[in-house]
């Protein structure tokens, strides 16, 4: 006969919360660790040999910081805290679920989710310049914009300056509808989300109209020298090698910038050169700079976006 630990939880809260929807992490924690897995309640049995018990276990008490309160566990949760544990960083684990970044207008705490996604927090707090390479789906502009957004009002930095090419899928600006700023919105939507989530719209509006947040395309940045500013460059791999250039001498006194992208996922010509493969080769070893590359496993949306990153990923795509 298997042994059987009964974990006791505090709330019913606290049982959603690590049960996931339709009990998605408990069968997540059985394909793991191939212990049976059964919430009765707010009490939760856990079934199978010594070892797999103790496994699903530790696994489960690394993460009560999170469901004990209540907030939701994830799958990624779920594959950092075993990471850690088989690792043997344990105290990193406590050190990323304590540093928090900043709350939603939710009233959410918003912390890193893996342990690459806090090495490219640190290097963003550390560097003038930090590239962030990889997948969709793993945080690289939404961290940016929550330590942008927490800077601004720390009064770190006068101003938050978004850009990103205005290059999208075969089509072209003189193609869609509206005046200029009607044309360019839908390139920098984006880069609004990521903001509404932490500013009220109308706050947006406001801070907007004086130029404390500034939401441009790159085009706007010709000639200017970007001080005391936040500078998040979003879609990076669809700059060229000229504008690129053009974007990292703007760097001017008391100033920080981000650049994102996916080298994957260019909508440049086949026969352009990206400007994010092109700063990657030069600046490598300049000082002050700082490369963070993500991977699948670093992917914060939907399970099954992982999934299909991996998939593309097998057929070299």
């Amino acid at each position: 006969m298997p042994d059987t630990l009964t974990l006791e939880l505090p709330t019913i809260d606290s049982a959603i919360a690590l049960a996931g929807e339709r009990e998605v992490n408990l069968r997540t924690l059985t394909r793991m660790t191939g212990a049976k897995i059964v919430m009765r309640g707010q009490d939760l049995l856990i079934s199978g040999t010594n070892n797999q018990i103790h496994r699903t276990s530790r696994i489960l008490r690394a993460l009560e910081p999170y469901w004990s309160v209540g907030k939701p566990i994830t799958d990624v949760d779920l594959q950092t805290a075993a990471h850690a544990l088989e690792s043997g960083q344990e105290s990193s684990l406590k050190a990323m679920q304590s540093d928090n970044l900043g709350k939603n207008r939710k009233g959410e705490m918003i912390r890193t989710k893996t342990f690459r996604q806090r090495h490219y927090v640190e290097m963003i707090r550390n560097h003038d310049l930090t590239f962030g390479i990889g997948p969709a789906g793993t945080g690289k502009t939404y961290l940016a914009a929550v330590l942008a957004v927490q800077a601004l009002l720390n009064n770190e930095y006068e101003r938050i300056i978004l850009t990103r090419p205005a290059v999208e899928a075969g089509e072209k600006l003189g193609f869609l509808p509206g005046d200029l700023q009607q044309k360019i919105d839908p390139y920098l939507r984006p880069l609004y989300d990521a903001l509404h989530d932490f500013i009220e719209p109308e706050k947006i509006t406001n801070l907007m109209e004086r130029q404390i947040i500034e939401v441009a395309p790159i085009a706007y940045m010709r000639g200017r020298t970007l001080n005391n500013a936040f500078v998040i460059v979003d879609e990076a791999q669809n700059t060229t090698p000229a504008q690129m250039k053009m974007l990292l001498t703007r760097i001017g006194f008391k100033s920080k910038m981000v650049v994102t992208g996916d080298l994957t996922q260019t909508d440049l010509l086949p026969s352009q050169v990206s400007g994010l493969s092109t700063a990657e080769k030069i600046l490598g070893q300049v000082e002050g700079t700082s490369f963070c590359y993500f991977n699948r496993s670093d992917v914060v949306r939907h399970a099954l976006v992982q999934r299909i990153v991996e998939a593309y990923e097998a057929q070299d795509l």
